[in-house]
């Protein structure tokens, strides 16, 4: 069980598409790359169409990702001058002729697990999938915190309990203060963590 109070907002993930970042931040993943993403959590790389089908009820990120057979785009719901070029619907690079560009991942998995997601409200109380109960096994989640430059992020641990192992081969969190794997490592734990303060942060909870 895991229960944390942070600021966050609703999960990036709609119709059964969400958008993937790897994990060493933004725009990192091939063609090959993305797809093995997706498939890694039990689905694929979403279509055009479902995406559409996912912005039609309100996913709207603004990062293009890569799609089925090699297409790159993004879901815009609300037109804004920073993304979407002031427009609405899918922004749509069309088919990459060279695969190993370098994008995010829009993935399609009409029965996965609601865990993890993209949070920019002020406060909020994010759980783990099934609390007050245990969560399933080979459950993996990521949470992306994030803020307006020169502001902070502190994390309260209401409740944590996961399976006992101190050397964190089993189950355990993981904080960076980055979209950087290495620099921005804060730590890993399987015991109550104190509370963290930072700037961006990944919370993975594996």
């Amino acid at each position: 069980m895991l229960s944390c109070d942070c600021p966050v907002c609703p999960a990036e993930r709609a119709a059964g598409v969400y958008h993937r970042e790897a994990r060493s931040g933004k725009y990192r993943l091939t063609y090959a790359e993305a797809k093995a993403v997706c498939e890694y959590e039990g689905g694929h790389l979403a279509t055009y169409q479902q995406l559409e089908a996912a912005r039609k009820i309100g996913f709207h990120v603004c990062a293009a990702g890569w799609m089925a057979k090699g297409r790159v785009g993004y879901p815009i719901v609300k037109a804004g001058a920073n993304c979407g070029f002031g427009k609405t619907g899918i922004v749509d690079y069309g088919i990459r002729l060279n695969r190993s560009e370098r994008w995010d991942a829009y993935c399609y998995n009409p029965n996965g697990k609601e865990c993890g997601g993209v949070f920019t409200d002020s406060k909020h109380v994010f759980k783990s999938p099934g609390y007050p109960n245990e969560y399933e096994n080979e459950q993996i989640c990521y949470w992306h915190i994030r803020v307006k430059y020169g502001q902070r992020i502190q994390l309260q641990f209401l409740e944590f309990d996961v399976e006992d192992d101190t050397a964190c081969m089993a189950d355990f969190l993981e904080i960076y203060d980055s979209y950087d794997d290495i620099n921005g490592f804060v730590g890993s734990t399987a015991e109550v963590p104190p509370i963290p303060v930072a700037r961006v942060t990944d919370l993975s909870f594996l």
